[in-house]
């Protein structure tokens, strides 16, 4: 097999951890998920539809949804590293790396400010949450079309980037609907919200999909030091 030139290390001897990481990204999109429907359980007084997720960050079990924020962070920057290891970070990449890093990093610093209840007056800690959130959300629906776009240009994940592309462009325009929605009273942005982060996992999770897929394809032997 014709190893890339340019690196120091052949993308085949980095593709084993790059696919490791894929695979403890799908593990943590599972438990993600299971976080999310265990807390509709607890919390049954609140709605799909009109709390945010963020909601759950205060009162009773607000300390499972804080572990969720930074469970998003890990698995976010988990597939972040995976990428960087699995593909040559060129500008595109790169911007695209530097993006969903900033919304894993915000994504976890919202464990440590409770949001405030629609309604209710905004304090400290809410309008630091709302900042976080912004940001964070703002990163991962440029980031996803950034990085879906530069995907195109890579050997072994050029197949899943039309794919990708197009989940990431349906969750900026859910995100487009949060923002809209944002500006009538009463607007159904848990809805919005939960429709725009379930794309944005769906888009992390088939990107280390494929790239375990991408690991499981390389030649084993070619994994091995090789002798003069």
């Amino acid at each position: 097999m014709r190893l890339a030139e340019g690196p120091p290390l052949p993308r085949e001897a980095i593709a084993p951890s790059a696919g490791l990481l894929a695979r403890l990204t799908l593990a943590g999109i599972g438990l993600y998920v299971a976080v999310d429907v265990l807390l509709a359980f607890l919390r049954p007084g609140y709605s799909l539809v009109y709390n945010a997720e963020s909601d759950y960050g205060r009162g009773p079990w607000s300390w499972v949804m804080d572990l969720n924020f930074l469970l998003r962070c890990a698995l976010s920057l988990t597939i972040a590293v995976a990428l960087a290891r699995a593909v040559r970070p060129g500008g595109v990449i790169r911007v695209g790396l530097v993006l969903l890093v900033t919304w894993a990093v915000c994504s976890g610093l919202l464990a440590f400010f409770a949001d405030d209840l629609e309604g209710q007056p905004q304090h400290g800690s809410g309008i630091a949450h709302v900042i976080l959130a912004f940001v964070a959300f703002t990163c991962v629906a440029a980031g996803a079309i950034v990085l879906s776009a530069g995907l195109r240009s890579d050997p072994g994940l050029r197949r899943a980037a039309p794919v990708l592309l197009t989940i990431s462009i349906a969750a900026a325009v859910a995100y487009l609907l949060l923002g809209a929605a944002l500006r009538h009273a009463h607007p159904p942005d848990g809805l919005y919200e939960r429709v725009f982060l379930g794309l944005e996992l769906l888009w992390i999770a088939l990107v280390a999909a494929a790239i375990t897929r991408r690991s499981a394809c390389a030649d084993p032997a070619d994994t091995q030091p090789r002798g003069d």
